[in-house]
């Protein structure tokens, strides 16, 4: 009881510092873009898109919080724990569609470097930098960000934003004093790169959990090797471990035991592996208990035959 009173305190407390930390930076980000327009600088535009990236991270770990508690039903029998990996997919694809556009945009700017108001562009990725400065803290005070991997994704997103900042800055300096126009399209470049990095890593991840792919903090082996110490059990088949959403990891598997095994003796077999892969990072776990007769494949991993039969279909 303890447990979940803390975990609802910690969960609000996350909840709170996101909507705090999404209405400064989306505040900003539109004095960005008009600042990046009325001074004619890519580079603003460019850490524009950046805090973008920000506000829609900060909105997915809100809407990911909203939805993650909405009740599993009949229709959606994991509930809405997966909108959060839908909504990275989309973030990460929306991040290298702006970071290829502002990367075109710079290189005509090299070709024809345009008039630059570089003292307002200075003003504005000053604020910039303060601004975020101000959200990292916000966010190291008020919310979990080593634990929650959803508020760490918006944490690292506001770190690498404050580069973004700094980038353009050392522009506007370089053009007010050495008048170098290339300076503001090469660091709209430098932060287009930091975007498109973000952006990949966030698809690369979200594309391999939607895939059923093994969890990146669980380790296949250790896992079996947890299982089958347990001396109860013969041997492990049909092992499946997936990603639900972040922070809830899924294990499926069928174990031999001892035909002449009790109901109440596998009950607490079980509980005892579940306590046991819980410090394994597995948070879900069904186990199929069977004994030495059973028809199925004896390979830990349910092998799919190449040519077309019926064998998987029969577990």
């Amino acid at each position: 009881m303890g447990h979940d009173h803390e975990h609802s305190h910690s969960h609000s407390a996350n909840k709170k510092t996101l909507i705090i930390s999404l209405i400064i930076i989306t505040a900003y980000m539109a004095i960005e873009v008009i600042g990046g327009i009325l001074t004619n600088s890519l580079a603003l535009l460019a850490d524009a898109g950046h805090m973008l990236s920000d506000a829609v991270s900060l909105f997915i770990a809100l809407m990911a919080f909203k939805f993650s508690n909405r009740v599993a039903d009949y229709g959606k029998t994991y509930g809405y724990k997966r909108f959060e990996i839908l909504a990275a997919v989309i973030n990460g694809a929306t991040l290298i569609l702006i970071s290829g556009y502002i990367i075109y945009e710079a290189i005509e700017r090299f070709k024809y470097p345009p008039e630059i108001q570089s003292s307002g562009m200075l003003i504005v990725a000053f604020v910039g930098l303060l601004i975020n400065v101000l959200v990292a803290w916000i966010m190291m005070r008020g919310a979990d960000v080593k634990e929650n991997l959803n508020m760490r994704g918006a944490y690292l997103h506001v770190i690498s934003d404050m580069l973004g900042s700094v980038g353009a800055i050392i522009a506007a300096l370089l053009i007010m004093f050495f008048g170098w126009g290339w300076a503001d399209p090469l660091a709209s470049v430098i932060v287009s790169i930091l975007v498109l990095r973000s952006g990949y890593l966030v698809t690369k991840s979200s594309i391999h959990i939607l895939m059923e792919g093994t969890p990146e903090n669980v380790e296949v082996g250790r896992v079996t090797k947890k299982i089958l110490s347990n001396h109860a059990i013969n041997s492990i088949h049909d092992l499946h471990i997936w990603t639900i959403t972040s922070g809830l990891n899924a294990l499926t598997c069928h174990a031999v035991v001892d035909d002449k095994m009790t109901i109440a003796e596998s009950e607490t077999l079980l509980r005892s592996i579940e306590y046991d892969l819980e410090h394994l990072n597995i948070q879900h776990v069904t186990i199929q208990l069977e004994t030495v007769t059973h028809q199925h494949d004896n390979s830990v991993l349910c092998i799919a035959k190449a040519e077309p039969s019926d064998h998987h279909h029969s577990h």
